[in-house]
């Protein structure tokens, strides 16, 4: 099952108090984490190695690995909750070093575009599954946490494509992570506004959540505002000052402690504190960051870390996926597939060509968006907590996740083909 970072936290803390009442018991719990790494990373390689000769990505291998330790799969089966927060990290570090390769003015550069751009999207995906599940029968108030889930494109998934095209610092590539930041921020709202909001839409509130809609949204946009001025008025002199000083040490390793230090401090903190989720606060610091000479070096200690967490988090998806739903909802499971890989890209598409961009900058933002990841699990988990999604509607949603991430380098790959075709038209 999907947790929320509130049931992660609450069940880890149970599991420390058991070893502290018991001794003998820290022992599986250590080692459950070590055999979670160890076996994820060899399976990951394995089967990243078989899709490579097969002349597939290797994240196929990745998620492929992720089904074979997870609960629905026979042998050894790895602990779902350790596995997603140590992908959380690989999504904390993957942000921060996108962070570091962006400026506030790229930022307010794409605004005019990835800001209504990516609202519209929003919009026109949940809609769309919001009427396919009401063609299924689903009330609407269940169709709209399902097309709401189905909307919002994965953060690792995305900037693993750019990175691997060069895409990143292209003016394509920030419309796209513009794009993405809007979407966050929506999702984040999302998540605040649901428990207010699930009573009315035939759902089970949760107990305490009676507060009005429009306090919560206020509340919502007043710490993100929050956040922000903290960021850019201390944070960006106090980070730079921060790091430079520690560079002064000549200590590589007081380097990447205090990169680290920094990433996972500030992820955490605007998490706690105000609201904000892990990915979008530690993009902020990495943008903070830049403005300092030691962004290379912060990037290039990164790196590594970055890409063996990004492993996991895939492997984590992977996990999480019942392949039984495709024998089951076979039907389904393609109405969902299409939606993601088809019906939001055609949307996005239509966006970016109404702003007058060029048909390779539509096709390569329409690519970007056609597959689904962590915000669409945190939200069909929270709408199954609130009676706003039935146990059929995640499933069909993981088995989009599964299939829309193994899809995507093939939508990408279908760019430039598809860019030549349109020019070749009269």
């Amino acid at each position: 099952p999907v947790r929320g970072r509130r049931g992660a936290c609450s069940a880890r803390g149970v599991r420390h108090s058991s070893v502290r009442s018991t001794g003998t018991a820290a022992m599986p719990h250590e080692t459950g984490l070590i055999a979670l790494v160890a076996v994820g990373f060899a399976l990951a390689f394995v089967l990243g190695m078989a899709a490579v000769r097969l002349r597939l990505p290797p994240l196929v291998g990745y998620l492929l690995a992720g089904v074979a330790v997870g609960p629905f799969t026979p042998g050894f089966v790895a602990d779902t909750a350790l596995a997603s927060q140590l992908a959380e990290i690989g999504v904390i570090l993957l942000m921060f070093g996108v962070g570091l390769h962006f400026s506030l003015g790229d930022l307010l550069a794409v605004r005019r575009t990835s800001l209504p751009g990516a609202v519209a999207q929003i919009a026109g995906a949940t809609a769309m599954g919001a009427l396919l599940a009401r063609l299924w029968g689903w009330p609407w108030g269940q169709g709209l946490v399902f097309g709401l889930s189905l909307s919002v494109a994965s953060t690792v998934v995305l900037l693993r494509a750019l990175e691997q095209r060069g895409l990143v610092d292209s003016a394509d590539g920030r419309i796209a992570v513009g794009w993405l930041i809007v979407e966050d921020l929506a999702m984040v709202l999302a998540l605040v506004l649901l428990p207010a909001l699930a009573g009315p839409l035939g759902g089970t509130p949760p107990v305490g959540a009676g507060g009005s809609v429009g306090a919560a949204v206020a509340v919502t946009l007043a710490k993100v505002a929050a956040f922000l001025a903290l960021m850019f008025v201390a944070g960006r002199r106090v980070v730079p000052w921060l790091l430079a000083r520690v560079a002064r040490t000549g200590s590589r390793e007081l380097f990447t402690l205090g990169v680290l230090a920094v990433a996972l401090g500030v992820a955490v903190g605007a998490a706690e504190l105000f609201g904000v989720s892990f990915a979008l606060g530690v993009f902020f610091a990495g943008v903070v960051v830049s403005e300092s000479d030691l962004t290379h070096q912060a990037s290039a200690d990164a790196l590594p870390f970055q890409d063996a967490f990004a492993v996991l988090f895939f492997v984590s998806v992977g996990m999480l996926f019942d392949p039984s739903v495709l024998v089951r909802q076979p039907v389904q499971v393609l109405a969902t597939v299409l939606i993601i890989s088809l019906g939001k890209s055609l949307v996005a598409l239509g966006i970016v060509l109404a702003f007058r961009y060029p048909v390779r900058t539509a096709l390569l933002v329409a690519a970007s968006l056609a597959q689904i990841g962590e915000f669409s699990f945190i939200l069909a988990g929270l709408g199954v907590a609130l009676g706003l999604l039935p146990e059929e509607g995640r499933s069909l949603v993981l088995a989009g996740a599964l299939l829309s991430i193994t899809l995507n380098p093939l939508v990408f790959a279908a760019v430039t083909p598809l860019e030549r075709w349109v020019r070749a038209r009269p």
